[in-house]
């Protein structure tokens, strides 16, 4: 009963980390672009969320909604005005923009929020608890998981049954071809990076409502969504919910045995993988 108990809430992490996830496996996946602010870019959407929250006096979840479009308009722009000048077949220039903005956005959140933890209200939702057969689930957790489903499920949608998903996947493949047939490949990163922050804030919806945050936090979110990439597979989007899961449960696992080990676990789990499936577990056909 404890290790199906275990297993269960480890799937339901792994639902937080694949939603970390998803935003940088589609940059990736589209750009090549590996984004070292991602993670402080998730921080950046629960401060968003809270001051929403805050000035409005309003539930996380409505200012979440109200959070979204102004993080599509700040990735459309942050892409536009900075990105696009750096992306080229060196992959160092973007390495070393993305951890410059990292170190710019936690000092500017230091210096705006100070390093206090914070935490977003939910209300009741937050300690509610569902029996589910022999085990018990939060409701939170049990939502960041349907959550996460959901957006890897519209992310494929909009990736395989849409123009602008054709317009991703041709601009991935060639993007020299992909101008030549009209389409403008820095308009679709700038799409692509407003839609990565977007899934980026309601990561950082669930991360708010389930744990106290802080400006530090960024870096250790952005190996958990690293990791997850990896383990399922870069580009593939079902791959990085099941890259989230495999660390959720080590992390479940682990815990389980000695706190302690939580975090250890995970990255035991990654490195594991990646002995047995060195291109993660679902890679795509053209890697």
């Amino acid at each position: 009963m404890m290790l199906l108990d275990t297993l269960v809430q480890g799937v339901m992490l792994g639902g937080l980390y694949a939603l970390f996830a998803a935003g940088l496996s589609l940059v990736f996946g589209i750009m090549r672009l590996v984004n070292l602010a991602h993670g402080d870019l998730i921080v950046v959407g629960a401060y968003l969320i809270l001051g929403i929250g805050t000035s409005i006096g309003i539930n996380a979840f409505l200012a979440a909604a109200i959070a979204l479009p102004i993080m599509f308009a700040f990735g459309w722009l942050l892409q536009t005005a900075l990105l696009n000048r750096v992306l080229g077949d060196d992959i160092l220039p973007p390495l070393l923009v993305t951890f410059g903005l990292s170190v710019v956005i936690q000092n500017v959140l230091l210096q705006t929020y100070s390093a206090d933890s914070r935490k977003l209200p939910v209300g009741p939702i937050e300690s509610a608890s569902l029996p589910l057969g022999p085990v018990t689930v939060g409701v939170m957790p049990l939502i960041t998981f349907g959550s996460a489903i959901v957006v890897i499920l519209a992310l494929n949608w909009l990736f395989y049954h849409t123009a602008l998903g054709r317009a991703f996947r041709a601009t991935s493949d060639d993007p020299v071809t992909a101008q030549l047939m009209g389409i403008r490949p820095r308009r679709v990163f700038a799409i692509a990076t407003g839609i990565a922050l977007v899934v980026a804030t309601i990561a950082a919806l669930y991360l708010g409502a389930r744990a106290n945050f802080d400006p530090s936090i960024g870096p250790a979110r952005l190996l958990y969504a690293f990791e997850a990439v990896i383990i399922g597979g870069l580009g593939s989007l079902w791959g990085t919910l099941a890259g989230g899961m495999v660390i959720g449960v080590a992390q479940a696992v682990g815990a389980s045995v000695n706190p302690e080990w939580q975090i250890l676990a995970g990255h035991i789990a990654f490195v594991a993988v990646l002995l047995v499936r060195p291109r993660g577990l679902f890679p795509r056909a053209n890697d």
